[in-house]
């Protein structure tokens, strides 16, 4: 019995093995899916689902600083900051994403597919970083969207600090631009504390003193829903305002050169600059490039389209080509040629050359603008009525090196210290120059039309304004003065830039005044080739210029025929008043013709805006009568 008790218990047991071994595979299998779960929840998707856990309850919002204020130089604002309105998403919130889009299309009058396109499929952290998807809504589109939110989950609206330009196109060249800092900014020093997406000064004033205008971000912590919608607010840091600059600029007379320069509409001049300084300190009171662009659109950044015609726009809208533009000086240059040739001996004030309409060197024959000619010519004459020969002849006396050693003492063929990188240095030929550059010897024709303010000599419409201004006020070079103050965000003051003199003229102040009676005659007297700058009741000093863009054999026969693209660009220069200079102003019309016939007449509508509203001061008696005798 025992043993067939013992044979019994042997079969139960093996009767029961295998449902255990079915029962404890089971267990495992339930605890490795359990366990594999675990893991996918704690270290594949743990930090993915903490970060979605903190966002359901606490989220921390960054609060951008609005930049500080761009003035003019009596207080008016030129740039300054306003609330914008947006619409942004947070991707990892919306539910119904194709919903959504067709929903906010509707709402906001808008493509559904470009939406859905800007949001993209963004993963990881950049699920939760918001999307901005519209900018400065208008109060309508605001409150649609705002009526609709509850349905929309991971839809926002904010308010952002939003650049305005006051003038639009007023000083676009001289404010500059705004845009997203780029990546190789990010990797430099300079931007060390930037994010990516953050809106920094591109040109101009705004990146010139970006340190200045930027401010410091602030930033709110919020309780959050589990459908995104701020439900409180915990805590809250204030952003801080960037500071304000001051500029040398008089909006005044911007505008007043904007309008002169455009009339009778934007189409009338292909392109042209006015540069007005003030001839005691070196402040820039205006800088106009034409055509400009509207700062406005790269405010919140520039839309594809907007950008592209900007950028292909033949007259190149984005130059500035009161600074970067490069020309030759045309008959402008004569002024300078004359100081360097008394200042040198090389003539004589009431030595006369005979005009007689051409000039004969060697072989070849170089004409004066007047054919039948001017007859005889001291430099007086000479500069008042614009003669060639006469400068053909003291320019062949002086050498090219003499004439480029004046030119450079007046600023010319180097940048004038203004604070605008795109400056460009302009040329002022030498023999060496040309031995380096072409490998070739200088030859005497050469120097022939560099008297003239033609050949190689190339300038800048700031470099002339400079010369100009160091002929108006006894031989000192200017360093152009752009920034008057800065103040902090509390509005005391940080910096008062100085007056700077960055070098005197090579001449005396006996050479100085013969040229600027001459000059002063180009306009007030009469046939001088400046009348048409004329200020009722204000004496007025200038030089005309007409700078060749092709040779003349290709375009003399054509008459009004010429293709705007070959016409001669015209230039005027001047400085008043002239027997106590206040301002200098140049200005170039690109393909415009005669310097006196287009340019002068602008420069005049300048002078006139500085002077308006005052009275001339009183002449000293026997003035007129000297002038009038010489």
């Amino acid at each position: 019995m025992a043993g067939l008790g013992g044979g019994f218990r042997q079969g139960a047991d093996s009767s029961l093995d295998g449902p255990l071994r079915v029962l404890a595979l089971a267990i495992g299998v339930v605890f490795a899916v359990f366990f594999l779960r675990l893991v996918q929840l704690q270290v594949i998707e743990g930090e993915d689902l903490r970060m979605r856990s903190e966002r359901n309850f606490v989220r921390t919002v960054r609060v951008e600083a609005p930049r500080g204020d761009i003035l003019e130089r009596d207080g008016d604002v030129l740039a300054t900051t306003r609330p914008a309105f947006g619409v942004a998403v947070v991707p990892s919130e919306v539910r119904e994403p194709e919903l959504t889009w067709s929903v906010l299309g509707q709402l906001l009058e808008d493509d559904p597919a470009r939406l859905a396109e800007k949001v993209g499929n963004p993963r990881g952290r950049r699920r939760y970083q918001p999307v901005r998807l519209l900018d400065d809504l208008a109060f309508e589109e605001l409150a649609r969207v705002e009526t609709h939110r509850y349905a929309l989950p991971g839809v926002h609206t904010d308010v952002r600090a939003r650049r305005d330009y006051v003038g639009g196109t007023l000083a676009a060249h001289v404010l500059g631009s705004l845009g997203e800092v780029s990546e190789r900014q990010l990797q430099t020093r300079a931007f060390a504390g930037y994010r990516a997406g953050e809106v920094v000064g591109k040109s101009g004033v705004e990146s010139l003193l970006e340190a200045s205008l930027r401010g410091r971000a602030g930033g709110r912590n919020v309780v959050v829903d589990v459908a995104g919608r701020e439900v409180d607010v915990l805590d809250e840091v204030d952003p801080v305002r960037g500071g304000t600059v001051m500029l040398s600029i008089d909006v005044h007379l911007q505008r007043a050169a904007l309008l002169a320069l455009s009339e009778p509409g934007p189409d009338a001049i292909p392109g042209g600059a006015v540069v007005v300084l003030d001839v005691r300190s070196g402040d820039i009171l205006a800088l106009v490039s034409h055509p400009a662009f509207d700062p406005n659109d790269f405010a919140a950044g520039i839309d594809p389209e907007t950008w592209s015609a900007l950028r292909d726009d033949p007259r190149k809208p984005l130059q500035n080509r009161a600074v970067a533009g490069q020309y030759p000086p045309g008959s402008t240059y004569k002024a300078l040629v004359a100081a360097a040739a008394l200042e040198e001996g090389v003539v004589g004030r009431k030595e006369r050359f005979f005009c007689p309409g051409h000039f004969r060197l060697g072989r070849r024959t170089y004409r004066c603008w007047k054919r039948a000619g001017h007859g005889w010519m001291d430099l007086h004459d000479a500069i008042k009525y614009s003669c060639d020969v006469y400068f053909y002849n003291i320019g062949l006396r002086l050498g090219i090196d003499r004439m480029a050693h004046y030119a450079r003492g007046f600023g010319l063929g180097t940048r004038s210290g203004a604070p605008f990188p795109s400056e460009r240095s302009g040329l002022v030929p030498t023999m060496d120059w040309k031995e380096r550059r072409f490998g070739e010897k200088w030859v005497e024709g050469e120097t022939v039309s560099a008297a003239i303010g033609q050949g190689f000599n190339l300038v800048t419409p700031l470099q002339l304004a400079v010369a100009f201004a160091s002929l108006a006020n006894g031989g000192k070079v200017l360093e152009p003065r752009l920034v008057r103050s800065r103040f902090d965000s509390q509005g005391a003051l940080v910096e008062q830039p100085e007056v700077v003199v960055s070098a005197s003229a090579p001449v005396s102040e006996g050479t100085l005044a013969a040229v600027r009676e001459g000059l002063e005659a180009v306009v007030m007297d009469p046939g001088g080739t400046g009348g048409r700058a004329r200020v009722p009741g204000w004496r007025v000093a200038g030089k005309t210029g007409t700078a060749q863009v092709v040779s003349l054999k290709h375009t003399e026969n054509l008459g009004d025929e010429i293709p705007v693209k070959y016409r001669d660009h015209a230039w005027f220069a001047a400085f008043a008043p002239a027997d106590a200079p206040e301002i200098a102003v140049v200005v170039l019309v690109e393909h415009g013709g005669g310097g006196g016939a287009v340019a002068a007449p602008i420069a005049g509508k300048v002078i006139a805006a500085w002077f308006e509203g005052r009275l001339p001061a009183p002449r000293v008696a026997g003035r007129e009568g000297d002038r009038a005798a010489h």
